[in-house]
């Protein structure tokens, strides 16, 4: 069943868009969206792990495995079915929000004098 969740926040937005191509660890996430947004995004560890946190609790991604590295340990988040289905509303209501505005500059040029 999928949760109807309030609009998400732009590090979770695009925290769960950073798992769209499969499980990554926190640092992975953090690299994949200052990647997606071209460096405009830049999540700091703590800001992740909150949202992580929160993501999880939501049930929009879910722990997916833990490696050790360098003797600690590293958790892997994936996307939920859930995670999924939210996303993709999110970036819906996203467009039709931008329509809005777009389509409203584009009459504020053609206003009649």
């Amino acid at each position: 069943m999928t949760r109807q969740n309030p609009s998400l926040t732009e590090p979770q937005y695009f925290t769960l868009a950073a798992l769209m191509d499969g499980p990554l660890h926190g640092y992975g996430i953090i690299k994949a969206v200052e990647q997606t947004t071209d460096g405009r995004l830049r999540i700091a560890v703590g800001t992740l792990y909150g949202a992580l946190e929160r993501l999880e609790r939501a049930g929009l991604v879910a722990a997916d495995h833990e490696e050790i590295v360098d003797g600690r340990a590293r958790r892997y988040y994936r996307l939920t079915e859930d995670g999924t289905a939210t996303l993709s509303r999110e970036a819906l209501r996203m467009q039709q929000a931008a329509a809005v505005v777009i389509g409203r500059s584009r009459d504020v040029g053609a206003a009649p004098a």
